[in-house]
């Protein structure tokens, strides 16, 4: 079905949808409240075993054994915030390489030896972590660690898979570039954390790519892939003994290292700051709007997540209800806290036609200063309670689950045993606490600002709704390289206004 086809449904349901709302209030129709949710699902976290290996690696044994199967996950400290300043996007080609080739197997062997197994390998990164986990029935286990030690340990970064995985990532850029959405949250990562490796764009630009090579990748690797720097999960149908014995087997010889001390730029103080990328013929403006926040382990952690959610996430969302059901501005408005080590973000997002641009951000921003002003009332935080109450359990359903559970505590330095009071923190949570994190942590009035679109056709908006102190940024001239988002612009530079 093409897009426009399905606009046109979706407004033609909008209009019938009017007038029987038209209707039913003429006829006094009843209305009632939505079903309560279902009683929160209980759970009980199965007993752990945490151990040190000589050569420094952290290794988390939990029995599971409902399945005869065992599941693992590696994470090793090394992502965006441990590659070279000039280079983003080397720490991604390490963690897409890693099973592309070793210096016993090709990829193709790699991906044949697991699949024979019938088991699952994958690799990922992040800005903080890279990972490798996967997933094997029992008497598989020997084979699948060392596989996964072969791939952690001695990748051998073929050169060409190396090219083709540039020349891929330089075509997903492309496409990246042509997505108001990606330019949208690249563009405000970029502003919110400045100089900060939070900021990058993880895949790198298409300045970058170019001038990585695989001498980076395999530095990259030498420096921070070692035992010491890494944590370890297993997570299945074994002993204590069983699974610690096999973990030793595969990593016991893996030589530690010291790993080096790196000095990171803080992020910028907040401040009001909208930028406007300029993308003539866009028929929607891209909109976020947010600022810096906590990071995960602060002691309002939780309840800053809570008022949140209340703003715009799952069992509540005053967005949505602001935009969508009121005012039908948009299908869809969201806000998020991503918390991190040494900081963390609050962004809300939403897109809307040009032409009601700077009624949007108006009503958005608003959302921000009533968050911070009124008390939330009862229901809307128990609407968030109940979510998370309801959704948690979901998280630690399967072995796998319950061993990345497991890894972010352990690799934000908190105790696993967390995991069980988790629910019991979120429900102590009172309307009183998020009034009081909302007045220390929600900051309405420097909020910074990132709209994708026409700008020749929405400008003008902005100075209506209080908004007049933008920076215009064609799109020819973006460089997410850059703090200054722009072309040829010295790293430390600000943009100047842009009228």
């Amino acid at each position: 079905m093409s897009r426009r086809l399905m606009v046109r449904i979706a407004a033609t349901a909008g209009a019938i949808a009017v007038a029987l709302a038209t209707l039913l209030g003429q006829v006094g129709w009843p209305s009632s409240s939505p079903p309560p949710p279902l009683p929160a699902r209980p759970f009980d976290f199965p007993s752990y075993e945490l151990r040190t290996l000589p050569n420094g690696l952290q290794v988390l044994f939990v029995p599971q054994h409902e399945q005869p199967s065992v599941s693992f996950r590696m994470i090793v400290r090394a992502g965006t915030m441990q590659e070279p300043e000039d280079k983003p996007g080397v720490a991604s080609f390490v963690a897409a390489l890693l099973n592309q080739g070793t210096m016993h197997r090709t990829a193709s062997e790699i991906a044949d030896t697991i699949d024979s197994a019938g088991g699952l390998l994958g690799v990922g990164s992040g800005a903080e972590v890279t990972f490798v986990q996967g997933a094997v029935v029992k008497d598989r286990t020997d084979l699948a660690l060392d596989l996964m030690a072969e791939i952690v340990r001695s990748p051998s970064f073929p050169e060409q898979e190396v090219t083709f995985a540039k020349q891929q990532a330089l075509s997903a850029l492309q496409v990246g570039y042509d997505d108001p959405d990606y330019l949208a949250s690249a563009a405000f990562a970029r502003l919110v954390f400045g100089l900060h490796p939070y900021g990058r764009p993880g895949q790198g630009t298409p300045e970058s790519i170019p001038r990585i090579t695989r001498d980076d990748l395999v530095e990259f690797h030498r420096t921070w892939f070692v035992p010491n720097n890494a944590i370890m999960a297993v997570v299945g149908d074994l002993t204590a003994a069983e699974a610690f014995a096999a973990v030793e087997r595969a990593f016991g010889d893996w030589e530690r290292r010291d790993v080096p001390q790196i000095v990171i730029p803080a992020p910028p103080p907040p401040r009001r700051r909208i930028v406007v990328l300029d993308r003539p013929g866009s028929a929607q403006t891209e909109i976020r709007a947010g600022h810096l926040a906590i990071e995960r382990t602060h002691p309002d952690y939780i309840a800053l997540d809570l008022a949140v959610r209340i703003l715009g996430g799952e069992g509540a969302n005053r967005l949505f209800g602001v935009l969508r059901s009121d005012r039908g501005l948009t299908y869809g408005a969201s806000a998020d806290l991503r918390s991190y080590r040494e900081s963390g973000v609050i962004v809300a997002e939403t897109d809307t036609r040009t032409s009601a641009t700077g009624e949007t951000l108006r009503l958005m921003v608003g959302e921000f200063e009533r968050l911070q002003r009124e008390l939330v009332h009862p229901a809307e935080l128990r609407g968030a309670q109940d979510f998370m109450a309801g959704n948690f359990p979901l998280t630690l359903e399967t072995s796998s689950a319950i061993a990345e559970q497991v890894l972010v505590r352990l690799f934000f330095g908190q105790d696993p045993a967390e995991i069980e009071t988790y629910l019991e923190r979120v429900a102590k949570v009172t309307v009183a606490d998020i009034q009081r994190v909302a007045k220390q942590w929600i900051r309405p009035d420097d909020l910074t600002i990132v709209l994708v679109g026409d700008a020749a056709t929405f400008v003008d908006q902005l100075d209506a709704v209080g908004f007049g102190d933008y920076e215009r940024i064609p799109i020819s001239q973006l460089d997410l390289d850059s703090p200054s988002l722009r072309r040829g612009s010295p790293a430390s530079t600000a943009a100047q206004p842009l009228r």
